[in-house]
């Protein structure tokens, strides 16, 4: 008898516990690469170096072949992903300069915002590029808000914009890192400051030189985008920046283990400026832009590793991807095109960043959560601008209305072989995709940018492809296929006239 009560006391505690571990909210990470291209990884057919943390990321979880982001340039992208809007329904979501103001509305519904109010600690760290403070740009030495807390980030480590722009400082939670209150900061994207040495003017200081632009602000031997002045005791070092991004990540995942966490991980590698640290320089054989990659990967594992170290690996759904597509020349004379050797940054795709072309926004995409996610590889269409909704769809939330975001969290947990049907990504035009078909609008801007050797893709005439038999988007049959271009560019009306902008 007591050995039957026991074994029906224990029956009746699994009952109990069950449903707990069903219901648990899962922590997510959403590790977003800086300018790496589908071809920039081992898991995705690189040879010339390889990524074993990301690998085991793929190995682990789902690699989609048909991932992207919804903009082939880093602000719209990340505007699409936080917001759930692709980025060329509001004006002002190019690139930013350093100093912008923040290009969320911070009453709109984001991302953070709906995993806040399903009980999420949420986390920034890493790369920003969304503008901070207000119109007209922030106070650098006060509060800087509106900001990362204002859009639904309960913490937050960031650089205001990229590597390559002013101002060079770190901001955590609204404060600029180390500031010296005697030495204030002072930003200008129109004028220098006079006395302050620059790239142009001051070459003889420089330990890596320009290619194009970007011979500004001289900080750490590197010029920049933008002029600066003060600050010196809070400007970083580009060397220690994957760590110090990385520990941070590190700290904020040990102090919210105990409940459910979002943590968005955004790097600066492999965009340039790319100083890697001196651990990782000259680790790839392929100059600084494989070395970026090495040191990013090592990043990667560092998370990883974390996460398996405090046994939240079953518990934690990873999301790895990139901004947008990749760019080997992109301002700095770093060896990047000289050692590029038989690597393809882009994989089978053409174009890269910048482009209209599928290796714009066509980019890695992994999905790992052990024992939730079967291993394997999807060739759904999925895309970042639809973590809003499919996020919601996970945490039992109700979304804002997000415009454009789709549930396709069947997709990214492997129990659909089907994504999005359509999907209408950005560049100089508007592109279609729907199904294996690709439609790109007419475009009467340059065909290749000579800064960065990048094909854009712009045709006056527009352009039809059938990526199922011609992935490299060589055969344009706009005029075999006329029926079916003006069928498509009659859908991308639609969807341009859905949820227009006031």
């Amino acid at each position: 008898m007591k050995s039957a009560l026991a074994i029906f006391a224990a029956a009746l505690a699994l009952c109990h516990c069950a449903p707990a571990a069903e219901t648990h909210k899962p922590n997510i990470l959403v590790i977003l690469i800086d300018d790496l291209g589908w071809g920039d990884l081992s898991c995705y057919g690189m040879k010339a170096t390889s990524t074993p943390n990301v690998d085991r990321l793929a190995r682990e979880g789902l690699r989609f072949t048909d991932g992207h982001c919804a903009a082939a340039t880093c602000t719209p992208s990340r505007y699409a992903l936080m917001t759930g809007e692709y980025p060329w329904r509001k004006r002002g979501t190019g690139v930013l300069p350093g100093d912008a103001g923040l290009v969320i509305e911070p009453e709109r519904g984001t991302l953070p915002q709906i995993l806040q109010s399903a009980g999420y600690k949420t986390g920034a760290v890493g790369k920003w590029h969304l503008g901070l403070g207000p119109q007209g740009g922030p106070n650098w030495n006060g509060l800087i808000e509106p900001g990362p807390k204002e859009v639904g980030f309960d913490f937050s480590f960031i650089m205001a914009a990229t590597g390559d722009r002013v101002p060079c400082v770190y901001v955590k939670n609204g404060h600029v890192v180390g500031l010296d209150p005697n030495d204030p900061i002072e930003v200008s994207y129109a004028q220098p400051f006079p006395g302050q040495p620059t790239g142009k003017n001051n070459p003889e200081l420089l330990k890596m030189h320009p290619s194009h632009g970007h011979d500004m602000a001289l900080v750490n031997g590197i010029s920049r985008i933008g002029y600066m002045k003060g600050g010196t005791s809070a400007l970083w070092k580009d060397e220690d920046m994957a760590d110090t991004f990385t520990q941070n990540a590190l700290e904020f995942i040990e102090q919210n283990q105990e409940q459910p966490f979002f943590l968005y991980f955004a790097t600066q590698d492999i965009h340039v400026p790319r100083v890697p640290h001196p651990r990782f320089a000259g680790k790839s054989g392929m100059g600084p832009r494989g070395d970026a990659i090495v040191q990013m990967d090592w990043c990667v594992g560092q998370l990883l590793d974390k996460l398996d170290q405090l046994k939240l690996s079953e518990r934690t759904l990873v999301v790895f991807t990139s901004d947008n597509g990749p760019v080997v020349d992109d301002g700095y004379r770093d060896e990047a095109v000289e050692k590029l050797g038989s690597h393809k940054p882009a994989g089978p795709w053409r174009g890269g960043k910048y482009s209209n072309f599928e290796a714009g926004t066509r980019v890695p995409f992994l999905v790992r959560w052990p024992g939730r996610i079967k291993p394997g590889e999807s060739a759904a269409l999925v895309s970042q601008v639809d973590f809003l909704a499919s996020f919601a769809a996970l945490t039992g939330t109700t979304p804002p209305d997000a415009r454009d975001s789709q549930n396709v969290l069947p997709a990214l947990l492997g129990d659909s072989p089907t994504g999005r049907k359509s999907f209408a990504p950005s560049a100089s035009v508007l592109s279609l995709r729907d199904g294996d078909w690709k439609y790109i609008s007419p475009g009467k801007g340059a065909k290749r940018q000579v800064a960065t050797n990048t094909e854009l893709g712009n045709d006056p005439d527009g352009q039809l492809y059938d990526l199922s038999s011609d992935p490299g988007e060589t055969d344009n049959v706009i005029e075999e296929q006329n029926s079916r271009a003006k069928d498509m560019a009659e859908q991308l009306s639609k969807i341009r006239s859905a949820g227009r902008r006031p």
